[in-house]
């Protein structure tokens, strides 16, 4: 090759390192075809990228003799198959130039055809883009191979999760294979539920991401049901928690303290954190999060702590309580256990939030939820009904003992909720509340949370009733509008004190 060669060379070579350049920048993978269109405009010769299989062609340049790739079939195939790595021939009267894209069979093949005996420098050109192309197929391949580890380590955890959700530690080890989670060996755990855009979070997930696709300590959880939330399960024994005056028991640190950075830098951003929580509760632990992160979407840092309300499950008397909750739920017995499970999950997120979650039509959702209202006897699209269920289920879930010996009566909700405790537990939870608020609060249950029907009931735009339910959100630390879990909370409160002043009255 003379100087001048050598030079021109040099100044294409820098214009295949400009391309590559581009390339590797974009995220849609290698163009083959414009790499290839490259070359022509470069050599003047034709090129095509021949798959693996030998026999189809995956891009070439528009004036490529296909035809001629069945007089190379069997030189294809040696190189496709790994037995030759280049071969030069001719066909058809045209000067023919194979090499093979990557070191092992099977592999793609460059095919470059030229009506008369290339250059020394276009041979090396050729070779370079040659060089380029396995190099950037390589790279796609391991992106891929990325992608799918990814999946796989994201479903990973949200099994994990899942089996603690539904029956604590030893079920979630179960759902593992090799490497357990750290978070498993702690005792006890904070989740911090984050809000931020879908978009971003596999950004925080991967950033925080050990080789075992886990996060040390911690554990970040795609939400499938809420596409804006990152569950994040956070072991408290190593996570150091800024305390709800804003002072932290030790230097602020690890995943938490990264979590709360994400937020005050980014005005979209919003974060729930539940209270300490043993693994085995961890259930209890994301519905803290979830009606802690309701309330921080309207505070001045967006960061809520767990206000640390007493459940209503915990104040009724526990062995009459227990048994108007078993004969309540006894009907359903009868049901299909997947139309039970189905009810407990629709209780507590929208039905299209079930959907979802377990892969299932809407129509499949709710064929199971008739048939347990139809054991029940509830109409489950009823706000007070749902509300009647949650309770039963809450309290079946965390009662124990067996059932009373000789014929029982069990009591009936309304003696439940008629006690001294329950008045007192529903005046702290609706005292945070400004009346025009709990007017709308109230308005709104009546209309079977239908802002709209809310709207039209008391004269005021649907704007203004969902703004009403967010400042009772924040003031209530009650989840009522996303998982709408605090709905059932509120339906209780509303109903105990309204009885109580009838009762006054």
């Amino acid at each position: 090759m003379t100087d001048h060669g050598e030079h021109v060379l040099e100044a294409q070579l820098g214009g295949l390192l400009r391309e590559v350049r581009r390339q590797a920048s974009c995220e849609a993978g290698p163009d083959v075809r414009r790499m290839l269109d490259w070359l022509h405009q470069e050599t003047g010769v034709h090129a095509a990228v021949v798959a693996q299989d030998a026999g189809t062609v995956e891009a070439s340049t528009a004036a490529f003799p296909q035809e001629l790739l069945s007089e190379l079939a069997g030189l294809l195939a040696r190189l496709c198959g790994g037995q030759l790595a280049a071969a030069a021939t001719q066909a058809r009267g045209l000067h023919v130039r194979c090499e093979a894209l990557g070191p092992h069979g099977p592999r793609p093949a460059l095919v470059v055809v030229a009506a008369s005996q290339p250059t020394a420098q276009t041979v090396a050109l050729t070779s370079h883009t040659g060089s380029v192309l396995a190099l950037l197929r390589r790279a796609e391949a391991g992106q891929e191979t990325r992608r799918v580890y990814d999946d796989k380590a994201r479903q990973l955890r949200f099994a994990v999760l899942h089996g603690l959700l539904a029956g604590g530690p030893l079920l979630a080890r179960r759902m593992t294979t090799g490497v357990v989670p750290p978070l498993l060996d702690a005792d006890r755990l904070r989740i911090h539920l984050l809000r931020c855009p879908s978009a971003d979070r596999d950004r925080i997930a991967q950033a925080h991401q050990d080789p075992s696709g886990y996060h040390g300590s911690a554990l970040i959880v795609h939400c499938p049901v809420f596409k804006e939330h990152l569950i994040c399960l956070i072991a408290e024994d190593d996570e150091p928690v800024r305390a709800r005056d804003g002072c932290s028991d030790g230097p602020a640190r690890g995943l938490g303290e990264t979590l709360r950075r994400l937020v005050r830098d980014n005005p979209r951003y919003a974060l729930g954190i539940s209270g300490v929580q043993p693994l085995h509760a961890t259930a209890e632990a994301y519905s803290q999060a979830a009606h802690a992160l309701a309330g921080a979407r309207t505070t001045a840092g967006r960061v809520a702590f767990h206000q640390g309300q007493t459940s209503l499950t915990g104040l009724l008397p526990a062995q009459p309580a227990l048994a108007w909750a078993r004969a309540f739920l006894r009907p359903l017995d009868a049901a299909p256990k997947t139309s039970a499970d189905i009810t407990r999950l629709a209780t507590s997120m929208p039905r299209s939030g079930v959907a979802r979650l377990l892969g299932l039509s809407r129509n499949t959702v709710t064929a199971h939820l008739r048939r347990a209202q139809q054991a029940l006897g509830q109409d489950l699209a009823d706000v007070r009904c749902r509300a009647a269920v949650h309770l039963a289920l809450a309290l079946v879930g965390s009662g124990s003992g067996p059932e009373p010996d000789g014929p029982h009566v069990p009591p009936a909700l309304e003696d439940l909720l008629s006690t001294e405790v329950a008045a007192a537990w529903a005046q702290t939870v609706l005292r945070p509340l400004q009346p025009r608020h709990r007017r709308t609060l109230q308005a709104w249950i009546d209309a079977n949370a239908d802002a709209q029907q809310t709207a039209h009931c008391m004269g005021i735009s649907r704007n203004t009733v969902r703004a009403h339910l967010r400042t009772a959100e924040a003031a209530l630390g009650l989840d009522l509008l996303t998982t709408g879990t605090g709905t059932h909370h509120v339906v209780h409160a509303l109903h105990i004190a309204a009885a109580r002043a009838t009762q006054a009255g």
